[in-house]
């Protein structure tokens, strides 16, 4: 894509389309590009949450959080723990909404990683489990961890691959309470073919079309982001680095 943005006659060429700088229009552009650069400049990685390294966006943090606060969930189920971040995020949210705790689980947990989580004022709200998130019996661990009638969201990052990620949807799906999420992160990867750090074969191994493909055979479910509870603005539609990744199961 050929871009040009003149800010004395404020407006924005790409490919022979002339946008006004300041419409919605141009900031989704802008924005766009913005997302593709920072991730390739590991703009993600320069944020910690309440002293723990938490490898995400900042704008689909502050999304997730309107998510689950709007849905008070009473399980919030994560694959991938990496630094802990992630985790210890959600369980501040369980903390200040008084209810929920959080099943986190990773093929490997490194000791230094394990000992954060666990020295963390929060760890009490933390179930730590070591293992394949696809692995049938770590499935079953997470399930005998959650009561009857408890409201569940799944959050799946970890392997991202196409394959990875379709193996965890089918697997964790039937965990998600009714008008609830299993929520696929990091589809941006499919914007980002051309990119220094990107691959080529990501336009099509990527948990986005994992999540489209899997909403297809799975008509009890669809991708449906959270409603923004406020906006005065004229935008709509995340920045973010989860393209269709919330997966809603039907009420």
């Amino acid at each position: 894509m050929k871009l040009e943005i003149d800010t004395e006659k404020k407006v924005v060429k790409a490919d022979g389309k002339t946008l006004d700088l300041y419409s919605d229009d141009a900031f989704r552009l802008l924005s766009d590009l913005w997302v593709k650069v920072g991730w390739n400049q590991k703009y993600s990685y320069s944020f910690s949450w309440l002293g723990v390294p938490i490898i995400q966006l900042p704008e689909d943090i502050v999304r997730y959080q309107e998510a689950v606060w709007a849905l008070q969930p009473d399980v919030i189920v994560e694959t991938g723990v990496a630094h802990g971040g992630s985790a210890i995020f959600s369980a501040s949210l369980c903390r200040l909404m008084g209810k929920g705790r959080v099943i986190a689980v990773d093929i490997e947990i490194r000791p230094h990683n394990r000992k954060r989580i666990e020295d963390h004022p929060f760890a009490d709200l933390i179930t730590l489990i070591e293992g394949s998130s696809t692995d049938a019996s770590i499935v079953e661990q997470i399930r005998n961890g959650i009561k009857p009638g408890e409201k569940v969201l799944v959050v799946l990052d970890s392997d991202h691959s196409y394959k990875h990620v379709m193996d965890e949807l089918e697997a964790y799906a039937p965990l998600v309470s009714k008008g609830s999420w299993i929520v696929a992160t990091d589809g941006l990867m499919q914007d980002l073919t051309d990119a220094p750090r990107g691959r080529p074969d990501w336009d099509s191994d990527n948990p986005a079309k994992a999540a489209r493909d899997f909403v297809a055979k799975n008509l009890e479910f669809k991708i449906e982001e959270p409603a923004w509870p406020f906006n005065e603005s004229t935008l709509s539609g995340n920045i973010t680095h989860w393209p269709d990744a919330w997966v809603r199961r039907a009420e």
